[in-house]
């Protein structure tokens, strides 16, 4: 086939210079029908064009949209991907080395300047040399490029099947873990912004909701997945919940000590209004992560409403009145707007009625919390009634996640006898009042 020569430069001169488009659509014509077909040609006419001094992404949006000739994976289309090929008259070893063969020498002419390819293009054609087994060189410079620029991915795009044969995920968590952490790492160097590190928080988390559904998916590595970001990533704790909840629903045979440690990850603090209901109300989370949830949100209310009180009884108005005085007296006090007083009530109202319903949960949560450890007591039966003498402690007081874990751990907890009982009965005991004598 007769190869056309390359096209002269554009020299520009005066004040006609052409628009930006105008050499974008230029450039794309120097790549005639010979240049779409033959590889090697393509190479030289992109090393051309480099050796002109082209924007470096002019040149990898020319290698995104020319690539999808050779391979159809490439392009963003699903059309073009559904489209069944033509009949092959070569073997399939042929053809996956000749895939591998156009994969290894797209990677090789990519501009080598950041953010100059778009990152899903990146994405697809590192899930096509995964598939085609291309050097392990290649695969490593695909992966840091894609860490780079992991803030611009799209979750559709980042779920890579796994062509390992060893791998019994259908996902390929490994990778995603690799390109997280690399990701935070150049994160820690300062480079990457903290915008930028949200909002691959975000992906990850839709990643995880998405790969928990797997069976084989081993709870080593989805944790090595969460713990990949850092804790500060995370601006709320909703999606990591919904994943966790999504693991535990689709593996109901993990042990109580394992869910234990996965529930540890979750910071109730973080998470909104109604996903702490839903945690509340969630039977697959432990009885700990249950209670953990319901103290800090009633933590988070008795803030609401104490900051509800320093502002209708301020400094400059300790009777709580609708009247603002300013400080100094001198001038006269002013009556707040209706607005203002609907807006007080209005919030004085919707934090009573959260009181009254987390009361309410929390009183459920303390019955069923009796009842499990009623059974595991076995139900009171046998020669002492124990509940009876104070050997099983009530929660129905104001108990504190550390007193808790110190019950837990030994410490400050004091060995109960029918003996103990008895004297601490009598030291309670108030003493009775006699009446005066009148005599």
């Amino acid at each position: 086939m007769k190869k056309t020569p390359s096209p002269e430069p554009v020299t520009i001169s005066g004040n006609n210079q052409p628009s930006h488009h105008d050499q974008d659509m230029e450039y794309y014509s120097w790549f005639d029908e010979a240049c779409i077909q033959d590889m090697n040609y393509f190479v030289k006419t992109i090393t051309g064009i480099k050796s002109k001094g082209i924007r470096p992404d002019l040149i990898g949006s020319i290698i995104a949209h020319y690539a999808s000739k050779w391979l159809p994976d490439l392009s963003g289309n699903v059309s073009a991907i559904t489209t069944p090929p033509p009949p092959q008259t070569e073997s399939v070893t042929a053809s996956v080395m000749k895939k591998r063969f156009f994969v290894e020498t797209l990677i090789g002419i990519l501009p080598p300047e950041k953010d100059s390819v778009p990152c899903n293009f990146l994405l697809r054609l590192l899930r096509t040399a995964k598939m085609v087994g291309a050097n392990p060189n290649y695969l490593t410079e695909l992966e840091n490029r894609v860490a780079w620029q992991l803030d611009q991915a799209s979750l559709k795009e980042l779920m890579i099947p796994s062509f390992s044969h060893t791998s019994k995920t259908l996902l390929d968590v490994e990778l995603v873990t690799r390109l997280v952490k690399k990701f935070v790492g150049l994160d820690s160097e300062g480079v990457k912004t903290g915008a930028a590190l949200v909002k691959v928080a975000k992906l990850v988390d839709s990643y995880l909701a998405e790969a928990a559904l797997d069976g084989g998916l081993s709870l080593p590595e989805f944790i090595s997945l969460i713990e990949a970001l850092p804790s500060y990533a995370r601006t709320t704790e909703d999606g990591l919940y919904r994943a966790i909840d999504t693991y535990l629903k689709a593996h109901p045979q993990v042990l109580k000590q394992e869910r234990k440690e996965l529930c540890r990850l979750i910071d109730s603090r973080k998470l909104s209004p109604e996903a702490a209901l839903h945690a509340a109300q969630n039977d697959r989370l432990p009885v700990r992560a249950i209670i953990r949830v319901l103290f800090t949100e009633q933590t988070k209310l008795s803030r609401h409403v104490d900051w509800s009180g320093s502002l209708t009884r301020s400094p400059t108005n300790p009777s709580g009145s609708h009247y603002f005085e300013p400080q100094g007296g001198s001038a006269g006090a002013r009556c707040l707007s209706k607005r203002e007083m609907n807006v007080q009530q209005a919030e004085i109202k919707r934090l009573r009625e959260d009181v009254a319903r987390l009361q309410s949960e929390c009183s459920a949560m303390h019955l069923q919390v009796e009842r499990l450890l009623e059974k595991k007591s076995g139900g009171g039966k046998g020669f002492f009634r124990w509940k009876r003498l104070g050997l099983v402690p009530s929660i129905r007081g104001s108990v504190s996640v550390e007193e808790m874990n110190n019950c837990e751990s030994g410490e400050g907890f004091e060995p109960q006898t029918p003996g103990n009982m008895k004297t601490r009965l009598v030291k309670g005991r108030t003493p009775s009042r006699w009446r005066k004598s009148m005599s």
